[in-house]
């Protein structure tokens, strides 16, 4: 396993350049990987959604090969291309560049065989990460009406019909991850479920298993005195990370909280007006943004461990930082939130571009200081502690942080 000098350098409190860090993730093949020849022109002004969503097509002209995923081999089904290319789908429908939808379409095709079979997904794996790369399907199926899609999209909805669920009536989050919610499979999964039953279904049942889901989620997670939410619930106390009375694991983690803000405004976009249940995801919402506030460092940034800025080993991190502007935007834009969030969403994006992202002469950006992963449990086992979270790989240009910075970008219109 390489070691990544840039976490090195984190922990020994040690502050390099921008284009330095840049070009040693690069160089260590940390960055979006490049297929073959590109032809694109990044704009050396202009908005920085276009600037991000055309860097990563000129750095990887095949979005399978972004970042590291080029050493699979072949292309593969996995949230974080349904999560940067979604992003891109956003996009397209704000410019209209086909080149971004195009770009997904590829992908998906690369992938959903003719008879609606999508590669590498096992059913029985009851992975909720992989239902996410399905919301490129919604606009791909209107636009094109291949059944193939339509077909893909049935079995994800099946899924999670079928999906394990903890005694309170939460899904698991993996078939591997027993009796345990972790804040990631709400965006995992409740948003592409309240898509789909608000496109394919006529039924209030759903929306309500949805809302139970975040409703659940934030009662055993949410810490009272702080108002955070912690990563992970384990309902059975069984696993090493959690605790042996409350099930919850150690730490609040910056983009676990960036997942479940998405969520509920990505949910909400679907969820019906007259739904008894809106209105407590719209409280849950407020609540977590409040907190949220608290801990924004002066930069506008959040941390890796969100509220433990002053501990050695931590850092300002990028794709939650990026997660908490695009959620607090959207919530201001569409009413959820008080208008004052606006200028938090506005100080957060000031620090991505300020600190956190670097800039070529030829045009092209790169965003640093993003988390390369973060789960709990497994094998190797992670544990959850803080040195863990500061421990994960750090990496530049990663679509973890690439997909919510185009969808803050998006939304505040810069």
């Amino acid at each position: 396993m390489l070691i990544n000098p840039i976490g090195q350098w984190i922990k020994l409190g040690i502050r390099f350049p921008l284009m330095v860090l840049a070009l040693v993730s690069l160089t260590m093949g940390c960055a979006s990987a490049q297929t073959g020849e590109s032809t694109v022109t990044v704009p050396q002004d202009g908005k920085w959604s276009d600037r991000m969503a055309l860097s990563t097509i000129k750095r990887s002209p095949e979005a399978w090969a972004m970042r590291d995923y080029k050493l699979l081999g072949s292309p593969q089904w996995a949230y974080t291309y349904g999560l940067t290319l979604y992003s891109m789908q956003k996009a397209y429908e704000r410019t209209g560049d086909d080149r971004y939808l195009q770009y997904g379409k590829v992908y998906v095709d690369q992938l959903i065989d003719d008879q609606g079979q999508i590669k590498n997904y096992h059913i029985w794996d009851f992975n909720i990460d992989d239902v996410n790369a399905g919301k490129l399907l919604f606009l791909l199926y209107e636009k094109y009406q291949d059944e193939r899609y339509l077909t893909a999209m049935q079995t994800l909805r099946k899924q999670l019909d079928w999906q394990p669920r903890t005694r309170s009536g939460g899904l698991w989050h993996k078939r591997i991850y027993p009796w345990q919610m972790w804040l990631d499979g709400l965006y995992m999964g409740a948003a592409y479920w309240a898509q789909y039953a608000a496109t394919f279904e006529d039924s209030d049942e759903s929306f309500s298993d949805i809302a139970h889901q975040f409703k659940l989620i934030e009662s055993k997670t949410r810490d009272l005195e702080s108002g955070l939410l912690y990563h992970g619930w384990d309902e059975s106390t069984l696993q090493t990370w959690a605790d042996d009375e409350t099930g919850l694991s150690e730490h609040f983690w910056s983009r676990a909280m960036g997942w479940y803000a998405m969520a509920l405004v990505d949910t909400l976009d679907f969820f019906p007006e007259d739904h008894p249940d809106r209105q407590a995801l719209i409280d849950i919402l407020n609540r977590l943004v409040v907190a949220l506030e608290k801990v924004q460092h002066e930069s506008g940034l959040w941390y890796q461990v969100t509220d433990q800025g002053d501990r050695y080993g931590n850092y300002l991190e990028a794709s939650g930082s990026s997660m908490f502007v695009y959620a607090m935007a959207k919530g201001v834009r569409m009413g959820y939130l008080p208008e004052k969030f606006q200028a938090v969403a506005e100080r957060g994006f000031d620090g991505l571009i300020q600190e956190l992202v670097d800039v070529e002469a030829n045009g092209e950006i790169h965003l640093t200081q993003i988390c390369g992963s973060a789960g709990l449990g497994n094998d190797p086992y992670r544990p959850g502690t803080f040195e863990y979270y500061v421990g994960e790989a750090i990496r530049v240009n990663d679509p973890h942080g690439t997909g919510p910075f185009i969808l803050a970008a998006l939304e505040l219109d810069r």
